[in-house]
């Protein structure tokens, strides 16, 4: 069993005994998708460390984007709800990395790229595959997209 869910579940614990509903609640959740990772497929597996971060990133997304949703309607008290469980996600995912260290990262790639003469989505599809397992867990997605065709001059 990987040691970030251990963690998770010991939090848990801690959590429910000092009544810490918001930590509670957030660390439930988490366990539950992670195990619903676990079952999805064919056959049940035990996650890797690299794939419970990869579940809780997945999560942390989930508050982001809903944070975002509950300010544009307005409804502030539900938007702090899921930045506060954003907060308590984050205690468990990799430190995010700098713009200068991401930025360092794609234009060594695009420089490699280069190289070889791709052009267009091949160039694209390159450049990201050299770059996101570097960024993984530390990073979003679509800002390294972005910072790769700003790379690629598309």
């Amino acid at each position: 069993m990987s040691q970030i869910k251990d963690q998770l579940k010991d939090d848990l614990t801690t959590a429910m005994k000092s009544r810490d509903e918001l930590a509670a609640a957030t660390l439930r959740m988490a366990l539950t998708a992670i195990t619903n990772e676990e079952v999805a497929g064919k056959e049940a597996r035990a996650l890797s460390d690299d794939d419970v971060i990869t579940v809780l990133g997945r999560e942390a997304k989930k508050r982001r984007e809903s944070a975002e949703a509950y300010d544009a309607a307005d409804r502030p008290e539900l938007a702090d709800r899921e930045r506060a469980e954003l907060g308590v996600l984050a205690k468990y995912l990799p430190q995010a990395m700098s713009d200068d260290e991401l930025g360092a990262i794609v234009t060594s790639a695009v420089a490699e790229v280069s190289l070889t003469g791709a052009t267009g989505g091949a160039a694209m599809g390159a450049v990201m595959k050299l770059v996101t397992p570097q960024v993984k867990g530390r990073a979003d997605g679509g800002q390294v997209a972005a910072l790769v065709k700003a790379g690629l001059g598309m």
